[in-house]
């Protein structure tokens, strides 16, 4: 592969200060400071080209079908021989299955319909959250002269021939920037969206009706269920537990909040460090917190606010300030990520880190994790703008998707991942959302 021979190549060769060596001319430039408007060489502008370069090259090979499978040996007609012969378990089998469709992924536009036509793709894409079936989509986009705009995409229509679906704003809403967005369970499952916006100082938390977006009974519109000041807001997640019914939390500058939407009642709970991610448990009232400081501790919800930190039930921590956990189903284990890139498995029953998965790129943006277990993938999109998908079995790296647009700060994918979208029929596949554009990675 001649890149890496130049990298190899380029790494032997002394760096001198001031001056940037091209393998390619076999010598050395002197490095412009990036002010320069007069071809000015940076560092920066290097970085960004080698970068584009192989962004290129990745995006050429997808075309070109050159994907490999991530593991050598691994093909559909192989795994059929093995579970008949009864040297796969059903478990297994349904993973490695998993593993292939994702490796043989087809990237492909999906056209938006929009009621009020103005405003279909003309927006960039912010943020993208499924509903727990995945039959409709949250989006965030941003709005050229400030603030954001909402919406929600129904997955419906989403077929393996037709690539179009429908989507419902609403444009009299105050639409402030939004930092987080969860879907919550009031009347029904997914019934209402939380939404922490931090456009202004102090913040907003809100609680929206997902019916404010829908094509029915336009002049019947529910108002919003609670909106109230708040300081910066970073996370908030809805419980699902029965015993801390109608509660959702939110993730703050030093402080963890708690209100129930029906009674209006709200706990505090002081932090040392500023609340970046959020996660409820389902089994019990227990709310797990990410912080700046790289903390991850669990707060049970039941217990009155003490003075000090003394209710913090488990702590783990990360080297870096933690910008997602995500509880594994059985509830005995958490994933979370960093701003360092890392990506740690922990076992919450001995408190030690048990898998590590390498490969995502982080340096100071609040990232998402998303996780299938039941397909047994990991996916998260780094701050280069690639997608990356890992086996959750073994933290082995299947697929390095690259962005169909060039990387850079405001245009990093925003992804979802399901065997279902659309419902229990749907198709399966990836969603991701950036810039104006929403693409359908189908298998």
């Amino acid at each position: 592969d001649p890149p890496s021979s130049s990298s190899t190549q380029n790494s032997v060769v002394p760096e001198l200060p001031g001056f940037y060596y091209d393998s390619e001319k076999n010598r050395y430039f002197r490095l412009l400071p990036g002010h320069n408007n007069y071809n000015p060489l940076t560092k920066e502008t290097i970085q960004y080209k080698a970068m584009e370069c192989k962004r290129l090259r990745l995006l050429e090979d997808e075309e070109m079908q050159k994907k490999k499978t991530a593991r050598a040996g691994l093909n559909s007609s192989v795994l059929l021989q093995k579970r008949q012969l009864g040297l796969l378990s059903s478990t297994s089998y349904c993973r490695l299955v998993h593993e292939l469709k994702v490796n043989c992924m087809q990237r492909r536009k999906i056209e938006i319909h929009s009621p009020d036509s103005s405003v279909a793709g003309t927006n960039n894409f912010k943020i993208i959250v499924a509903d727990v079936a995945c039959e409709r989509i949250f989006t965030v986009n941003d709005v050229e002269h400030g603030g954001c705009k909402y919406g929600i995409i129904n997955l419906s229509g989403l077929g393996k021939e037709s690539l179009t679906v429908e989507m419902y704003d609403n444009l009299y809403f105050t639409n402030r920037k939004v930092n987080a967005v969860c879907w919550a369970s009031l009347t029904h499952p997914d019934s209402h969206l939380c939404l922490m916006g931090i456009a202004e100082t102090p913040g907003s938390a809100s609680l929206l009706p997902a019916s404010l977006f829908s094509s029915t009974n336009p002049g019947d519109r529910p108002g919003m269920l609670c909106s109230f000041k708040i300081s910066t807001a970073w996370s908030c997640a809805w419980c699902l537990n029965p015993q801390a019914d109608n509660c959702f939390s939110t993730g703050l500058t030093r402080r963890v909040l708690v209100t129930n939407v029906v009674t209006g009642h709200r706990q505090t709970f002081g932090t040392s460090s500023d609340v970046l991610a959020q996660k409820f448990a389902a089994q019990t009232p227990v709310l797990y917190n990410g912080c700046r400081s790289g903390e991850i501790f669990s707060i049970d919800v039941r217990q009155r606010n003490r003075k000090g930190q003394n209710w913090k039930a488990i702590r783990l921590f990360h080297g870096s300030a933690v910008t997602s956990v995500h509880l594994m189903e059985a509830e005995h284990y958490l994933m979370a990520a960093d701003m360092a890139g890392k990506i740690k498995l922990w076992d919450l029953r001995t408190a030690k880190c048990v898998k590590q998965y390498e490969g995502h790129h982080n340096e100071y943006a609040i990232l998402p994790l998303h996780v299938n277990e039941e397909e047994g993938l990991l996916t998260a999109v780094g701050q280069d703008c690639y997608t990356r998908i890992w086996s959750l079995q073994d933290a082995h790296l299947l697929r390095t998707i690259p962005s169909p647009h060039p990387s850079s700060k405001d245009a990093i994918p925003s992804v979802v991942f399901s065997s279902r979208l659309g419902g229990s029929r749907g198709v399966p596949g990836l969603l991701m959302a950036v810039k104006q554009d929403l693409y359908h990675f189908s298998y």
